[in-house]
């Protein structure tokens, strides 16, 4: 997919009322209408900083991939799969960008980040082919697959995927969803406490991006909103510090970062 009419789509709530538009130099410009759909530009122009940002979209289903990168399954000696692999994450998980990320009372094992780019779908899904999928995809985005990793292998008659990343919290995704960019281009970077811990290509996909909007549409049908996991590389790492700050960053869509806190009410002045 060639690059083409770069646009960062974001939703904010500005004196109560929700709204979405297209970040430019001069700040938000404000769209009437649908992001799925016809909109144009109202002609009101908000400061990024006077808007509470929110998740970019309100997804039906997040699909979360496994093993989906070459270098990964090289180090885990994991073969590499014939197909996708994956799980649906909570949607109660979505949390904006910049939220704060609390570990639940009822958990007090290790948590991970998983920095990654996420597909959001731009209309209604099924059974499409890798050379149509671009047309059903609204755009790119930053996701941190966040896991609370001791819960997945835990019972070992049962791998607990979907409880192990669905808690309150462990989706968020964001600031924007980026249209007219190539993914396969993209390098994922993520930072934490400062410190870059993961620095990998989207290149190196098993399944490319419109690879896996194809074969899951196959399985069930996408709706608008709708947000692939891509899946993670080497770098994973758990999150150790009373606060952690944790940013994905993609050159070319953005920077999500959130505050992850392992006690709960726990003041950022006591770390």
């Amino acid at each position: 997919m060639l690059q083409r009419n770069v646009t960062h789509w974001l939703r904010f709530r500005y004196q109560g009322e929700t709204g979405f538009g297209a970040l430019t130099p001069s700040g938000i410009a404000v769209h009437d209408g649908n992001v799925f759909g016809s909109s144009k530009p109202s002609g009101q122009i908000l400061a990024l900083g006077d808007v509470e940002l929110l998740a970019p979209t309100e997804p039906t289903k997040i699909v979360a991939l496994w093993n989906n990168f070459h270098a990964l399954a090289a180090k885990l000696q994991q073969p590499e799969p014939a197909e996708p692999l994956y799980l649906l994450k909570a949607t109660t998980s979505v949390t904006a960008p910049g939220a704060v990320i609390e570990r639940p009372v009822s958990y007090d094992g290790k948590t991970t980040y998983e920095g990654e780019l996420g597909i959001v779908i731009g209309k209604p899904c099924t059974n499409v082919s890798p050379d149509d999928a671009d047309d059903f995809i609204l755009g790119y985005t930053c996701v941190n697959d966040v896991t609370a990793n001791d819960i997945l292998n835990r019972d070992a008659t049962f791998a607990q995927w979907a409880r192990a990343k669905g808690f309150d919290g462990y989706g968020p995704f964001g600031p924007v969803i980026t249209s007219g960019i190539d993914p396969a281009s993209l390098v994922v970077r993520t930072i934490l406490n400062g410190a870059e811990r993961q620095n990998y290509p989207i290149s190196d996909m098993i399944f490319s991006a419109q690879q896996l909007v194809s074969k899951i549409s196959h399985d069930m049908t996408l709706l608008p909103g709708d947000l692939i996991a891509c899946g993670t590389s080497v770098g994973i790492g758990v999150m150790k510090e009373p606060v952690n700050t944790v940013t994905v960053a993609i050159d070319g869509i953005g920077e999500l970062t959130n505050e992850f806190r392992l006690l709960r009410g726990l003041s950022k002045n006591r770390s």
